[in-house]
């Protein structure tokens, strides 16, 4: 009987680790929009590294200082430690008798990516990256968003207490950091003044507001105009006479297709400056076509940081743009 009971103990210790196997995972680590690169030196050193580091070290458009989409970090395999394991984003790179990629989530740690890209030969892998390199980007950026939005979620403002938003019908993941400038109903304007370093003199903004939809195959080109229009109504300068935000003029904004809550959208990155003063920095725009509500919603961050990298705040900025939920 002991010997049967011994049995269904050790059972249920061994169902109970097997199932709590994901739950025993450590918590992973790692900066945003960092990506380790796990390959040989002798592939990082040559054409391989080389193909990396050109496809994740495109410039992101709309910043006045060059940053890369991504930075990236190399490790051979034989110093891929437990330590190193507990990264976020991981690109896994090696040379086998097929070529694959593949994609896996949570396997040494949580929340945790890692692509995996296997070829024949250099040349195999390079044509896997230059093929797939948008496709890889987008992965990891994309969970970097789902990552950020979670710790966000933690210590969220109320937006029930906005007017504006509670008059759109929208939602969106704000971090109470965040706090009112305006809120007309119609328009809110969310800053939240950054402490830290030398950028402790500057802000991460957020704008929200809507506007008809009179002509969908015209929104793209009506972006710049639209939020010219709304700075010089809403966001004054030192001088509000003389001085408010526009678009920068000596810059052309990029825009490029995007979803954003299952709808069209458009994203537009560029600078901001304030018309006859010194105050510039970047922004990202997302004007969304709301169909149902034959309207435009329009979620927008901008950033005022002299002198320091600006990526980081912007990369908060479109996480919060992007959990805009509309009803």
């Amino acid at each position: 009987m002991k010997k049967i009971l011994s049995a269904i103990v050790i059972a249920i210790l061994l169902t109970s680790c097997v199932g709590n196997d994901k739950i025993i995972l450590r918590g992973s680590i790692g900066k945003i929009n960092k990506v380790m690169v796990i390959t040989k030196i002798s592939d990082w050193t040559g054409d391989v590294g080389k193909e990396v580091r050109n496809s994740f070290g495109e410039l992101m458009v709309g910043l006045p200082q060059p940053e890369p989409i991504l930075s990236v970090s190399q490790v051979a395999p034989s110093g891929f430690s437990s330590m190193m394991k507990s990264s976020r984003n991981i690109l896994v790179i090696t040379e086998g008798t097929i070529e694959s990629f593949s994609v896996k989530n949570n396997v040494y740690a949580q929340p945790q990516t890692v692509v995996y890209v296997q070829g024949k030969d250099d040349a195999g892998i390079i044509n896997i990256l230059q093929e797939r390199k948008n496709e890889i980007r987008k992965i990891f950026l994309d969970a970097d968003i789902q990552f950020t939005q979670n710790i966000f979620e933690k210590d969220k403002l109320d937006i029930s207490k906005y007017k504006t938003i509670q008059n759109l019908g929208v939602s969106l993941t704000i971090p109470d950091k965040f706090k009112e400038v305006d809120d007309t109903g119609d328009f809110l304007w969310l800053r939240n003044h950054l402490t830290s370093g030398i950028a402790k003199s500057g802000s991460n903004n957020i704008l929200l507001y809507t506007i008809p939809l009179i002509d969908e195959t015209h929104v793209a080109d009506s972006i710049v105009s639209v939020r010219n229009m709304i700075g010089k109504k809403y966001i004054p300068g030192s001088k509000p006479e003389t001085m408010h935000m526009i678009t920068e003029e000596a810059y052309t904004p990029f825009t490029f297709d995007a979803e954003i809550d299952g709808k069209k959208a458009y994203e537009t990155r560029g600078k901001w400056e304030v018309k006859n003063d010194f105050m510039a920095g970047p922004f990202v725009n997302y004007t969304i076509i709301d169909k149902k509500n034959k309207r435009l919603v329009i979620v927008e961050g901008f950033t005022y940081a002299p002198s320091v990298s600006k990526r980081a705040f912007l990369f908060e900025l479109e996480a919060i743009a992007k959990s805009i939920k509309i009803n």
